[in-house]
């Protein structure tokens, strides 16, 4: 459960394009075509999904203060954790490397429609965003940063498709002249922005449940402290009338 929490999460609500606004570089330029964007898409999902967990395995075991630990005890008070922008941008750039190789050699026409953008995807801020947001989330397992490395991808993917498809039915519109281009799609992005902003609610209905119960308790002992209060006050006046009389006879 939360594993598909997680996943669906990283997808619709933490999306990296919707939520954050990160990878726009490639997401406003790569859009024009449902074919390349299909194939940056596929590209960002496998780079987000090897190293996000191989970035958590070097930010456990390495980078963390005492990961050094399993090194000997010497080496526990060491801290590593200032190179984790070098780290992480190393892992990314040896796997972007990977993916332009085997795109240039299996696939030459996608390879010459993304053209510069494929290498970029080194220095694409949503790629080095999951590592950041795995470390600063600090997911506890090796599993769940798969996890949100592909889910993360996965909705990347979606919004760089769903905008390639809406900007070659927009070549087709009436567009007033003013907005054609960039101007229409940074429009239609932050539409479909708040449309994404409406799952933000999806996985939070068990929490409301969950929180609301202490408050009911909360308020039940209040009830009962003031009712005991009245009790004691009432308790204190009869003693006050009860001496009062006892004086004046």
């Amino acid at each position: 459960m939360e594993h598909l929490e997680l996943f669906f999460k990283s997808i619709f609500i933490d999306n990296m394009v919707f939520a954050t606004f990160l990878g726009m570089c490639s997401y406003l330029a790569v859009s024009k075509k449902v074919s390349t964007a299909v194939g940056l898409g596929a590209a960002v999902i496998f780079v987000l999904a090897i190293t996000v967990p191989l970035n958590w395995l070097l930010d456990q075991y390495i980078l963390q203060p005492g990961a050094l630990a399993w090194l000997g005890p010497e080496y526990a008070d060491y801290d590593l954790s200032f190179l984790s922008f070098i780290l992480f941008i190393a892992t990314i750039a040896t796997m972007v490397q990977l993916v332009e190789i085997v795109v240039e050699k299996f696939s030459p026409a996608l390879y010459n429609s993304l053209g510069i953008f494929l290498p970029l995807i080194a220095v694409n801020c949503a790629i080095l965003g999951g590592s950041l947001f795995m470390q600063s989330r600090e997911i506890p397992t090796l599993g769940l940063a798969v996890t949100y490395g592909v889910g993360s991808g996965i909705g990347w993917f979606l919004a760089i498709l769903a905008i390639a498809a809406i900007r070659e039915k927009i070549r087709y519109s009436n567009v007033p002249p003013p907005l054609r281009g960039l101007g229409i799609t940074f429009i239609t992005t932050g539409l479909m922005a708040i449309g994404f902003m409406s799952f933000g609610g999806m996985l939070t209905g068990g929490d409301e449940e969950a929180a609301a119960k202490p408050k009911k308790q909360v308020i039940q002992m209040n009830g009962d402290e003031n009712k005991e209060k009245i009790e004691l006050k009432e308790n204190s006046v009869t003693e006050e009338k009860e001496n009062t009389t006892a004086l004046n006879e």
